[in-house]
């Protein structure tokens, strides 16, 4: 398999997208690691192959450097480090002190860095990879999760300095997502009638499975993308509409 031997850590690799990238990596052949808070309500598998977890609190660097040592003496290498783990609640910038915003721009930013310095040495001895999953959010306004935007457009370039930096040792890309279903994308969109309105705008038609960014984030890991750093890669189904269009009063389909 395109993966056997490969050893990979995927952060918040539990639900959502970041299982979806576990199980990719399962079906690719490589050994997985999980890391979470809390552990899955069921394990990460995936053809017949199981990710391991460990609860880890990536805003601990003490803990996040014993992390990273165990997987060293388990496993002997590391080849891939995903910096999943993230997201944020709802909250306009005036609705909370700014000590709240801070904290999301610490688990979006701050943790992905702190989990990418312990995991380096690991990485460089493999010549391995690192792939950031970041948001359009980062890249266009945010209204409500401005400090979840500000800090994805952070970890996108994060990542590009860090592929000049560690190259050409560790390759270190981007993948920036557009909307994903996922178990709890009712919270954000509302029932399968929202679910599938919200789908409708996006040019392919369909909000991404995890499992589209699995795929996606296993090219970055494989030696197909050997060439490709400092790169970030658009998973958005083509994006968004321009507002301009259907507002416009000219050139019209009939």
């Amino acid at each position: 398999m395109e993966l056997d031997g490969r050893v990979v850590v995927v952060t918040g690799g539990t639900r959502g997208v970041g299982a979806g990238i576990a199980r990719s990596f399962l079906g690719a052949g490589a050994e997985v690691v999980v890391c979470a808070r809390r552990p899955p309500h069921e394990p990460v598998c995936a053809d017949g192959r199981t990710a391991s977890f460990t609860a880890l609190d990536l805003r601990d660097p003490a803990a996040v450097q014993e992390f990273f040592d165990a997987v060293g003496r388990r496993y002997g290498r590391l080849d891939c480090l995903v910096n999943n783990a993230g997201g944020t609640p709802y909250r306009l910038l005036g609705e909370g002190e700014a000590q709240r915003h801070a904290r999301v721009v610490e688990l979006n930013l701050l943790a992905p860095m702190t989990a990418s310095l312990a995991a380096y040495p690991l990485l460089r001895e493999a010549h391995g990879s690192v792939v950031m999953i970041g948001s359009v959010s980062g890249t266009r306004p945010s209204p409500g999760t401005a400090a979840y935007g500000a800090a994805k457009a952070g970890l996108e370039n994060l990542a590009r300095s860090m592929a000049v930096e560690w190259a050409p040792e560790v390759r270190v890309n981007s993948l920036v997502l557009g909307m994903v279903r996922t178990e709890l994308a009712h919270l954000h969109y509302g029932d399968e009638a929202g679910i599938a309105a919200v789908g409708a705008t996006v040019p392919l038609g369909r909000l991404a499975e995890p499992a589209d960014v699995g795929a996606a984030t296993v090219f970055l890991a494989s030696g197909r993308a050997g060439y490709v750093s400092g790169a970030s890669l658009l998973v958005h189904g083509g994006g968004e509409r321009p507002a301009f269009l259907d507002a416009a009063t000219v050139n019209k389909e009939s």
